[in-house]
């Protein structure tokens, strides 16, 4: 069951979103606010969230209620990795929650990825995790765990910038709690205590083989919310649709937070996924596309199935989705 839907992913970070053709967010604002009446239109009662940032950053979130964002968003996400990248404590935890609160007391604000790497002692990462339940819980509403499984090393961290981070881009292989081999870590024993309480970020790759174990851990564990993606580049992919409804037919038990982002290379300001749209108003397409398939509240608008040729190697556009559920 898809329980929010979260518009785009860590915003203020170049990895997500490229300042330098958007320096004053002002395309981010119109995507998500159109974004934001897209996903309304479809389900009024899903929950929309504000793609977490990263940093955790109050006068950034003042920017955006100042261009409107927060009006178009009933929640809004951070996320915080403070013992690998983040220059803050991981007792300071609180604290950061309290800053976007202030900014925001109207809304509520979820801890969206959470994590500790491995990467310098698995027993790190026990420890991250314990002291990460023992401050989140009971203090927000939704916390995700990023992530179940690390990143294969031959796979690439395709959102990170290797040449400017250095050793640190090497942290993103190692933020899981099972191994490449498929062995778990200690971590996953910690995580085993708190999973009722503590959800799950995980992205799963265009046809990745790794969906049916992901599944069959978090049953394992008690796991009931998890936090994924889908990817507006991918929905040009061929049988993307078929991708799709493998995946959210996968995570039917689960209460999901959907993740819609990345650009498309052809309908970008730069071809690149993190640049803004030349047009928001197909990211919104894409969004409503993609609610009205999987979460459809059934009052707003009738669920459509775009049509697919047989011999079509993509699915129909999120424009030409809108224009056919425009027509209906």
């Amino acid at each position: 069951m898809i329980e929010a839907a979260m518009i785009w992913n860590e915003p203020n970070n170049k990895s997500h979103w490229d300042p330098a053709l958007d320096p004053e967010w002002d395309v981010f604002a119109e995507t998500v606010i159109k974004a934001g009446a897209a996903i309304r239109s479809v389900n009024p009662g899903l929950t929309r969230v504000l793609g977490g940032m990263s940093p955790i950053d109050p006068h950034w979130t003042n920017r955006m209620r100042d261009k409107g964002v927060l009006d178009a968003v009933d929640v809004v996400a951070v996320h915080g990795f403070p013992i690998d990248w983040n220059l803050w404590p991981i007792h300071a935890w609180a604290d950061k929650v309290a800053e976007i609160e202030a900014v925001v007391p109207d809304k509520p604000v979820w801890v969206t990825e959470v994590g500790v790497g491995s990467f310098g002692a698995e027993e790190v990462q026990v420890f991250g995790l314990q002291r990460t339940a023992e401050l989140l819980i009971g203090r927000v509403p939704r916390i995700f765990w990023y992530s179940l499984f690390d990143l294969p090393m031959d796979w690439g961290a395709e959102t990170r910038h290797r040449e400017a981070e250095g050793s640190s881009y090497y942290r993103h292989f190692y933020m899981g709690l099972i191994r490449p081999d498929g062995t778990p870590k200690p971590a996953l024993d910690v995580y085993a205590k708190y999973a009722r309480e503590m959800g799950l970020m995980q992205w799963f790759h265009y046809q990745d083989p790794r969906l049916d174990e992901a599944v069959a851990w978090m049953k394992r564990l008690g796991t009931r919310q998890l936090r994924t993606g889908l990817s507006w580049a991918d929905s040009f992919r061929p049988d993307a649709i078929g991708w799709f409804d493998r995946q959210m037919e996968a995570l039917a038990d689960f209460d999901v937070t959907v993740t819609f982002c990345f650009t498309p290379e052809h309908l970008g300001l730069a071809p690149h996924h993190t640049s803004p749209p030349r047009d928001p108003q197909q990211f919104a397409d894409f969004c409503a596309w993609m609610i009205d398939r999987y979460a459809s509240s059934g009052v707003s608008v009738a669920p459509i199935q775009p049509a697919i040729a047989p011999q079509a190697a993509t699915p129909p556009s999120p424009l030409e989705y809108a224009t056919r559920k425009d027509a209906a």
